[in-house]
């Protein structure tokens, strides 16, 4: 079965429909490339992808053995490089607030998310940046 089906809209701005469940995401090129900016930039959601892949397999593995993550949240700074364009580097910040993590739970959830479908599927030479922060419950 397919994945998705792409439309250029014209302007640098175009409309996915992921198949199977009908949603929809649009992209626009970024303003340092000819575009507008109003959406995520096919860049944005390769960056976006990378942390959102990192925190599905988090939550699988803390499902699966009954860690207790708390609250998960992640930021990504995409950085551009020219000649050719492409992405050179992934500055990623995951943060757990309110888990009951111990050091051996914390240390098997980030061998998982740096080992994630994306993070795989990534070009060896994007630097990759990738820090935890935890900030246990009291």
């Amino acid at each position: 079965m397919k994945t998705a089906r792409i439309i250029y809209n014209g302007d640098l701005r175009t409309t996915a429909e992921h198949i199977r469940s009908g949603k929809t995401i649009i992209t626009d090129a970024p303003p340092d490339n000819h575009g507008k900016g109003e959406a995520f930039s096919p860049t944005d959601l390769v960056a976006s992808a990378f942390v959102s892949c990192m925190m599905t397999v988090m939550g699988i593995v803390a499902h699966r053995d009954g860690m207790d993550m708390g609250q998960l949240s992640g930021e990504v700074e995409k950085v551009m490089a020219d000649n050719p364009r492409r992405i050179s580097a992934l500055h990623v910040v995951l943060t757990f607030q309110g888990h009951s993590l111990s050091d051996k739970q914390r240390d098997i959830l980030e061998r998982t998310a740096i080992a994630c479908p994306v993070a795989r599927s990534l070009h060896p030479d994007i630097a990759i940046n990738l820090r935890f922060e935890y900030q246990p419950s009291h």
